[in-house]
């Protein structure tokens, strides 16, 4: 498809299109840094905190070449040939990033644990279509998903933000080229249409990243003005040549400011808002001060053949990097270390470079990708079938995998010594603390899960409360216990068992949970020390609306849970954690027991992945003492334990099961072949339900 607006022959276009820049070492070498960066952030994110910025030098990047390529043409030519455009960027990108999905998706198979194929199933199909960043916007504000593990294909959401950039920019320059027509000023309407969208994407990104800064990260208008940033360059400066000493002070600025901003930049940035404006405008600075030059300053140094190759295969490195983390510690059964994370890279270079070779350069010219646009559009329709293909195979066998576990879980039941029954009494079981049965975790060890009896109640609403269910055991009895659960997911976790309990002693279960919240009359400042001023409001606000919600029922008991230990608490007292839940947690606490309830506080169980590797189980299937942690490391002080006894009320009791979990030296992650732990820091719903008698005894 080509959208004219002027008159040109199809050879005059052509030779326009095929007509290259000039070869630029100084940007082939910040390709090198970009990648690096991102490598080496991933491999030791506490050593190098920021790397994630080389995400943003190769937006800049993208948006000058991009941009310079396009402007070429329509201002050669007063065309734009989109489908020519299109196709091109299908056979430059596609061939390597669909390969490297397949060939990930197929790892994952064979080396990582079928929890995990499903998961890679949907997102290497969201990889494929180039919607990775909105999937991974929606899972950061899904509390459930905070734990998941990462993908083979999550670094694929940067290439989905750059190929949305791809589909909208052309349309968007071409348009300014027709209205810079009608209004007499072409090149001029071109820049100040780029600039207005770019300044129009950095207000939004610095409003939306202060406001939601975990979505903010993935979506593609925050990073526009990236982009935008390499497009003005491409417009502005492509006949400027800067006098020499002012382009090597420029470059040496720049080069400081990605630098800079990689090392002292850490998750805890708000970031991409204003901040990531150091990155960019280095990026930009590095552009600017070779641009029109015919030797880039610091050339020996930009040109060194090891930069330049690097920069050369920077996209086959990207690609690679990432399904090699993910993959590398199921295939030598432990966490990566130094030794195998220098592995990593010195395989990584050469599978980059083949790619590049055999792929990338020869995908440009595959007959199977058709000489002509819609040949191409086809051969990108077939590969997506594969993928597709390959995806629906991944989870079926998943499913069935998960299906045999459930089975092995079902056929445990009811045997002596199993779970949390095996630790006090290990002198009576034998292998107590020997493999579990099962150390993959699947749908049926899901702690969040609810049987279809508990039903949302449409009349309990409140701001800033997600859903009330009620589980309603009580056979229509006017006198039956009625039950309160609330919390956090720590309270969530406690659920399996007390459905068992609700069950089993007619009992009328209501509940209402906020993830990664604690239900308290407390100033909430954010979950495991990063926080947004929305997400905190929501759960004061939910906090309160609960709190009500319970006195005005007045339940007969009340099982409440929170993970203290890393929901950040500041009223601006300077107060400590401490200090502050222990004034903030008895004000919910003794409202509900004025009321006539009595308050089961849980104490939190252990810590699992703050202080294991939380695969560990999974990778120590034979061996499981090797996940042992030190008693004192892995139950350290609890809020909740201390804001009980510093309220000393009759009717606010803790119940505090950790002698199940731990014997007086040490604390497990396998007890009674039962796997304790379902992610980072819940419990395995199988290990909960296990749990129900021993908290029954404490009631």
């Amino acid at each position: 498809m080509s959208i004219t607006a002027g008159t040109a022959t199809s050879g005059t276009q052509s030779r326009a299109t095929a007509r290259p820049t000039g070869f630029r070492p100084d940007i082939q070498a910040l390709r090198a840094l970009a990648v690096s960066l991102v490598v080496l952030t991933h491999l030791w994110p506490n050593r190098l905190t920021g790397g994630y910025v080389g995400v943003d030098v190769f937006f800049v990047i993208s948006g000058f070449l991009i941009t310079s390529h396009l402007a070429k043409e329509i201002f050669g030519t007063s065309t734009l040939s989109f489908a020519r455009f299109y196709a091109r960027r299908i056979k430059r990108l596609l061939p390597a990033a669909f390969t490297v999905l397949a060939a990930g998706a197929l790892a994952v198979v064979i080396w990582v644990p079928y929890s995990e194929w499903q998961p890679t199933a949907r997102e290497v199909m969201a990889s494929a279509f180039y919607v990775e960043n909105w999937s991974l916007a929606g899972q950061s504000i899904d509390y459930s998903a905070i734990n998941n593990q990462a993908t083979i294909a999550q670094h694929y959401w940067s290439l989905s933000v750059e190929e949305q950039f791809y589909f909208l920019w052309p349309l968007a320059l071409f348009g300014l080229y027709r209205l810079g027509t009608r209004l007499g000023a072409r090149r001029m309407t071109f820049l100040a249409g780029i600039s207005v969208l770019g300044v129009a994407s950095l207000v939004y990104s610095i409003i939306f990243t202060a406001a939601n800064p975990n979505p903010a990260y993935f979506v593609t208008p925050v990073r526009v003005w990236e982009f935008a940033t390499g497009g003005i360059l491409a417009i502005a400066a492509a006949k400027v040549s800067l006098p020499r000493m002012l382009a090597d002070v420029l470059a040496v600025l720049g080069w400081l400011g990605i630098a800079a901003s990689a090392m002292y930049f850490s998750s805890q940035t708000e970031f991409p808002g204003w901040t990531a404006l150091l990155p960019v405008l280095g990026a930009a600075a590095v552009i600017a001060s070779g641009t029109g030059r015919t030797r880039v300053p610091f050339h020996p140094i930009v040109a060194w053949k090891p930069v330049q190759l690097v920069g050369d295969v920077s996209y086959s490195i990207y690609l690679w990097h990432w399904p090699m983390i993910v993959v590398t510690p199921y295939i030598l059964l432990a966490p990566l270390n130094s030794w195998a994370k220098i592995g990593i890279i010195a395989l990584c270079i050469p599978l980059a470079w083949l790619t590049k070779v055999l792929v990338e350069d020869r995908g440009k010219s595959w007959k199977i990708l058709g000489v002509r646009p819609h040949a191409t559009f086809l051969s990108m329709g077939a590969g997506l079938a594969i993928l597709a293909m390959l995806a629906g195979g991944i989870t079926w066998g998943g499913s069935l995998q998960e299906n045999r576990a459930e089975a092995v879980q079902a056929q445990q039941m009811g045997r002596p010594c199993l779970g949390p029954a095996a630790l006090p009494a290990q002198k009576d079981c034998t292998n107590a603390l020997g493999p579990a049965a099962v150390t993959v975790m699947g749908p049926g060890n899901r702690y969040y899960t609810s049987p279809p009896e508990c039903a949302t109640d449409p009349n309990r609403k409140g701001p800033g409360v997600k859903a009330v269910a009620v589980c309603d055991y009580s056979g229509g009895k006017k006198d039956a216990t009625t039950v309160w659960l609330t919390g956090d997911s720590h309270a969530e976790q406690w659920k399996p068992a007390l459905l068992l309990l609700a069950k089993k002693n007619h009992w009328k279960l209501t509940y209402s949970l906020l993830g990664g919240c604690p239900v308290a009359d407390v100033s909430f400042a954010g979950y495991r020390g990063k926080g947004d001023p929305a997400g905190n409001a929501a759960c004061i606000n939910g906090s309160r609306s609960i709190a009500n919600m319970i006195a005005a029922d007045k339940p007969d008991k009340i099982f409440y849970s929170i993970f203290s230990r890393k929901e950040t608490v500041d009223d601006g007292s300077g107060r400590s954690q401490k200090a502050q839940y222990d004034a903030g947690l008895p004000k919910f606490w003794g409202r509900w027991a004025d009321a006539g309830s009595t308050v089961y506080v849980m104490a939190d169980p252990p810590l699992n992945g703050f202080v294991r590797d939380p695969q560990c189980v999974v990778l120590n299937p034979a061996q499981p003492l090797n996940c042992t942690v030190p008693r004192a490391t892995a139950q350290p002080s609890d809020p909740l334990v201390s804001a009980v006894r510093h309220m000393k009320s009759p009717r606010v009791q803790l119940i505090d099961m950790t002698d199940h979990f731990c014997d007086a030296s040490r604390c497990y992650a396998v007890i009674g072949n039962i796997a304790v732990y379902y992610d980072e820091d819940h419990l395995n719903a199988e290990f909960s339900k296990l749990m129900a008698p021993f908290i029954e005894r404490k009631l």
